[in-house]
């Protein structure tokens, strides 16, 4: 989240025809996505009408507009869908009553006020989470009418100075307000509203008698987004948390890919050697494929960074995925230069944005179904310049 070289072209250059398929293949919504490879094998071979209403390349607002607002509130899922992203990203967590909520994490030290909530101050502690010590405050010490006391806060202050701004604007939501809030924008917009939903640490919540898959399914199936159609991805580092939601609801699911070299945790504590390494080579693509209906990569597993930090050549993980009939949705495209290839920076200050557009169009010319990104208009921007060619 190394691979083999391809014979794609370079980062800067176009692969013969491509944007005249994806031309053909990005339709209205509520139509069938036809053309791209991909996707039309995907849909063939596991028959998911759900991908039909989605645009591709589709932009996926990571954890809402998280470039502009606190990540994962209310206030930075309303301003991505106002942007016009195709679908919007939750990561969910419990609280301690077994409540799904929208976090990144558990630890919500940086991402909320908790810190200044004397009352809570005896709850801080240090956990061992996948194999990392953490010292902060967690969801499943708090209740959930406890963590709505808190205020959702600014995670990276340093870097998005003008996000602080909105500091304690929004609590955190229930991934129950979540579906309430689409089905009311949904009827307002006149259409469906995607949501590309995270199992986050399955495998540390199910020992602490909080598993995910089960809460996630009922609520779900309570909001009519449990069929193959409806209008949801769900997506996990733990296969094994997306073989185990493949048994109660079917919308397609994603397999989200770390680095080359790491393991998923479910393979950790099962003893299991393979590495994402071994994921993405066809053996794996097609393990993948018997329970999940696509793979959400890493950037660095599309194109692999030379020892510079600049864009290297990529790899075949996207010609090879499609072969599995797996679609694409790699992670994450931001606009400051601390977070793009050094061949995209613009001067020295590493909080000001760089030539996202540049990268933009690298990771696009790849092929890939798919993008993650922190600031969802300029994905848009970049994905309709991509179009015309």
């Amino acid at each position: 989240m190394g691979t083999q070289k391809s014979k794609q072209s370079g980062p800067g250059e176009q692969r013969p025809g491509r944007r005249a398929v994806l031309g053909a293949a990005v339709l209205g919504a509520g139509t069938a996505v036809v053309g791209l490879p991909g996707v039309a094998r995907a849909d063939a071979k596991h028959g998911h009408e759900g991908y039909k209403g989605l645009p591709v390349p589709t932009i996926v607002a990571h954890r809402g507009t998280s470039g502009y607002r606190p990540e994962h509130t209310l206030g930075s899922y309303q301003l991505a869908l106002d942007m016009g992203a195709h679908v919007i990203e939750q990561d969910v967590v419990p609280t301690k009553d077994g409540h799904l909520v929208c976090r990144h994490e558990n630890d919500i030290t940086a991402t909320t006020d908790v810190s200044a909530h004397p009352e809570f101050a005896s709850r801080k502690t240090t956990k061992s989470v996948d194999g990392a010590s953490l010292t902060g405050w967690f969801t499943e010490d708090f209740t959930l009418a406890e963590l709505k006391t808190l205020r959702a806060k600014e995670r990276i202050p340093g870097t998005r100075q003008r996000n602080t701004l909105y500091d304690g604007r929004w609590d955190v939501p229930t991934l129950e307000e979540v579906f309430q809030w689409a089905e009311k924008q949904g009827r307002e917009h006149g259409r469906r509203i995607w949501l590309h939903i995270e199992t986050k640490h399955p495998t540390y919540f199910r020992k602490l008698g909080l598993g995910l898959e089960e809460p996630l399914a009922k609520l779900l199936r309570q909001y009519g987004r449990h069929k193959k159609n409806s209008p949801n991805f769900l997506q996990s580092f733990e296969p094994s948390s997306l073989q185990r939601l493949s048994k109660l609801v079917d919308p397609p699911r994603v397999v989200l890919l770390s680095t080359a070299s790491s393991r998923p945790w479910d393979f950790v504590e099962a003893g299991d050697p393979r590495t994402v390494a071994d994921l993405i080579k066809p053996e794996g693509l097609k393990w993948m494929a018997s329970f999940a209906q696509g793979i959400g990569p890493t950037l660095d597993l599309v194109i692999p960074k030379k020892p510079d930090g600049s864009l290297g050549t990529p790899s075949t993980l996207v010609e090879d995925a499609h072969k599995a009939g797996l679609i694409l949705h790699p992670y994450t495209m931001r606009n400051e230069n601390t977070f793009l290839p050094t061949n995209f920076k613009k001067g020295t200050d590493p909080n000001a944005y760089g030539d996202a557009f540049g990268a933009f169009k690298a990771y696009l010319s790849t092929g890939i179904d798919g993008l993650f990104s922190d600031n969802c208009d300029t994905a848009l921007l970049a994905r309709e310049d991509f179009l015309k060619g």
